[in-house]
């Protein structure tokens, strides 16, 4: 049986900002939002990330940056009799600016990254990470001098050898406004606030529920709920899938309110698509 966890981090100054994660079956932590820059490191089993477009697969070894400001499902498997562990380090943009600030790091250019870029190791960040996990598993997490200091040397290290991401690491601009359609479209099943929404599209909360009201004719609310149930509606007429295996999939926290909505909206509940020969 997957697990279910939900993982949101919503302080720019993070309290632990090196973190490790151990399952022994496996987990599905449903949907986060990315608020920091993180390098994740696959220490064993597979994590696969999803943007709602195409997936990301780390394998045990995998080494990823995954970038700020994006809306991500996470799936966590063990492989081959071993736990599923990754080292996740989180970098945030107070962090990120006070480096900058030493090494004289200056970004001009724009350039287009995919949500998970891919990063090359080498022997000194094989052994920088095998240290950050005794780290992690020691007292010294707690020390906020000592771990500044670990993820300087990380850094360094990275960019010696991925110079390419200081282009993504340094730039701080905020997401700019967006075409509301399409990003709704593509985004509709992740789980998130209202204002996420909002900010993610390059608009204030008011303006958002101005603009979206606008381009859908009805609030954000009443249109994610429609939607969701359009689609749950749609898989359960074509597939073999039950409630219980789309809900969480499609942005709903509670089986027993996803139900009592879609029979509100069509008028029966999801197992009665099954007695009229859906799925």
């Amino acid at each position: 049986m997957a697990k279910f966890v939900a993982v949101r981090l919503t302080k720019n100054n993070i309290q632990n900002p090196i973190a490790f994660s151990c399952y022994e079956q496996n987990s599905r932590e449903g949907e986060n939002y990315v608020e920091h820059h993180t390098l994740q490191f696959q220490v064993t089993g597979t994590l696969t990330l999803f943007d709602g477009k195409e997936s990301y697969l780390s394998q045990k070894g995998g080494f990823q940056l995954v970038r700020r400001n994006q809306l991500m499902k996470f799936f966590k498997r063990p492989e081959k009799n071993e736990p599923f562990q990754s080292l996740s380090i989180y970098l945030s943009l107070d962090f990120l600016r006070s480096f900058a600030r030493e090494q004289a790091i200056k970004v001009e250019s724009q350039a287009v990254y995919p949500p998970v870029v891919n990063l090359y190791k080498n022997d000194l960040l094989d052994s920088y990470l095998q240290s950050v996990q005794v780290y992690a598993h020691s007292n010294e997490i707690q020390d906020s001098a000592i771990v500044n200091a670990k993820l300087k040397e990380g850094l360094l290290l990275i960019l010696k050898r991925n110079p390419e991401v200081a282009q993504i690491l340094f730039n701080f601009s905020e997401p700019y406004k967006i075409d509301l359609q399409s990003f709704m479209e593509e985004n509709f099943m992740f789980n998130v606030q209202i204002d996420r929404f909002a900010y993610l599209t390059g608009r204030s909360l008011a303006a958002f529920k101005r603009d979206f009201k606008q381009e859908f004719g009805v609030p954000p609310g009443r249109w994610l709920t429609k939607r969701r149930l359009e689609e749950a509606h749609k898989i359960l007429s074509g597939t073999h899938k039950t409630a219980s295996e789309i809900y969480i999939d499609l942005g709903f926290e509670d089986l027993s309110h996803f139900s009592h909505a879609f029979k509100r909206q069509y008028g029966i509940p999801p197992s009665g698509m099954k007695d009229k020969g859906f799925g």
